[in-house]
């Protein structure tokens, strides 16, 4: 089977629908706990119980966003990051996100960049196919 690729100059990442400018990459990881379960006697395994899940993700910004920077309070936002590298095309959404930190660094002779840490409800990725998806 053959990797997926995605290209970050092909690719969009919407805040509550309207692009941001400047993103320089966005990661996330998608935790769930998992407990095993015993039959009683047996040191096998005969089950898995799903538990709690978490999904934390940052993006980093060239300088800063203007839209980002305003994420203040309690106000919950969506991100959707719309992955793409010729015809191949995903959409990943995060549902009820939640700013956690920003940070901001400049180094000598570069430019700066900020990170926008957040952590979401849930995360759906969407494999979308050429023809249903318009260019």
């Amino acid at each position: 089977m053959a990797a997926t690729i995605f290209a970050a100059n092909e690719s969009t990442v919407l805040l509550n629908g309207q692009p941001i400018d400047g993103v320089r990459g966005i990661d996330y990881r998608h935790q769930q706990v998992r407990s095993n379960v015993y039959a009683l006697g047996s040191a096998e395994r005969i089950g898995m119980i799903s538990g709690p899940q978490i999904v934390e993700g940052r993006l980093r910004v060239v300088s800063t966003s203007v839209a980002l920077n305003a994420l203040t309070g309690e106000a919950p936002f969506q991100i959707t990051a719309m992955l793409k590298r010729g015809e191949t095309r995903m959409t990943v959404t995060f549902d009820e996100c939640y700013l956690l930190q920003k940070s901001l660094s400049l180094e000598t002779g570069g430019v700066g960049e900020a990170v926008y840490e957040f952590t979401a409800t849930r995360v759906r990725e969407e494999p979308a196919s050429a023809s249903a998806t318009p260019a």
